[in-house]
């Protein structure tokens, strides 16, 4: 097997092909000829493919920086597989490695996935292009979001002085239309009602930079509406069924339904080879009257998905518990559900 560990930056991947676990790797990693350098074009992707490696071991650096190299790889049937941040991080310490800089990091993705290959569940979930279609489209959706918010804050900042009478107006969006009180302001549409309210204002009259910060909200809404419909139709998957059942049951919104399935679909990658929750047994602490006590990997594993699993740091008398791991996006529509409930 030809294994080739991929760090990925922007627009680049630095490479390290390995067909065989060296046995000093601390002595082997320092050949330079050993790496290859590659950007994001078109002569260095045939030097890429030029390579063969059987699979390639990659962080999971977001939609974007990887989302190129590894549509490549799989689209010449080069298998792909992720690993963890805090997997290489361990693994890089345990070969002694020492600076993180991108040649040690391909050297220790190469290096990992030879140590690893017949152990499927060393290596990060890889969503299917419907799966990772719904996920990219709900972090657009959550990014429109954020863009929004500041330009609406500043137009109603702007509108308290020059047409105070709607300044606080409430305006969502319902179905897929752009409110009619953007396309308005924006002097888009005639409206009757707003006409004669702002005939009669207080205000010192609408500027021009109002009407600017209305188009660009018609324009991000838009997009929203866009990106809505094409979600609704991935969401139609039969394989969703029984997701949305129990998401439908429990009063989550069509956005937060495909934020979830983005992350946990399928839910068998949390369970053992017969598709059973993974339960160990582990020697009890000191306090505890049971000798063992149970650890439902599974359920955590889930949870960890999700952004909600914490992770213990003690020393001593010191007891600490952290959520440092899994979807902030997933760990904030938890919480949002919760409040709205």
């Amino acid at each position: 097997m030809r294994v080739l560990g991929m760090d990925i930056g922007n627009g680049t991947a630095v490479c390290c092909l390995l067909d065989a676990l060296p046995s000093e790797p601390r002595q082997f990693y320092i050949d330079r000829s050993l790496y290859h350098h590659f950007e994001a074009n078109s002569a260095d992707v045939k030097a890429l493919l030029a390579l063969k490696p059987d699979i390639a071991v990659l962080e999971p650096t977001g939609v974007n920086y990887s989302k190129i190299w590894s549509t490549v790889l799989i689209d010449h049937g080069i298998e792909v597989r992720l690993i963890g941040h805090n997997a290489l991080t361990t693994h890089r310490d345990h070969l002694g490695l020492p600076d993180k800089e991108d040649e040690t990091d391909a050297f220790a993705l190469a290096h990992y996935g030879l140590s690893n290959l017949e152990r499927p569940k060393k290596f990060l979930i890889i969503r299917d292009k419907v799966t990772q279609r719904v996920r990219e489209l709900s972090l657009r959706l959550e990014h429109l979001n954020r863009v929004q918010n500041p330009i609406i804050n500043r137009m109603r900042q702007d509108l308290s002085w020059q047409f105070p009478e709607i300044s606080s107006q409430v305006v969502g969006r319902r179905g897929y239309t752009v409110p009619i009180f953007y396309r308005w302001l924006a002097g888009l549409r005639p409206w009757k009602r707003y006409d004669n309210l702002y005939s009669k204002t207080i205000g010192l009259g609408l500027t021009d930079t109002v009407r600017k910060h209305a188009k660009r909200l018609i324009d991000l809404q838009s997009e929203e509406i866009e990106i809505e419909q094409e979600l609704t139709e991935l969401m139609q998957d039969e394989r969703f069924k029984p997701y949305l059942k129990v998401l439908i049951k429990f009063g989550f919104g069509k956005r937060q339904q495909a934020i979830l399935i983005g992350q946990i679909y399928p839910f068998e990658n949390f369970l053992d080879e017969d598709n059973k929750p993974i339960v160990v047994f582990k020697p009890a602490t000191k306090r505890s009257k049971n000798k063992y006590t149970k650890r439902y990997l599974s359920r955590r594993r889930f949870e960890k998905m999700l952004g909600v699993a914490p992770t213990e740091s003690s020393s001593g008398k010191k007891q600490e518990k952290k959520v440092r791991f899994g979807s902030d996006l997933c760990r904030k529509t938890l919480w949002q559900w919760i409040l709205l409930e």
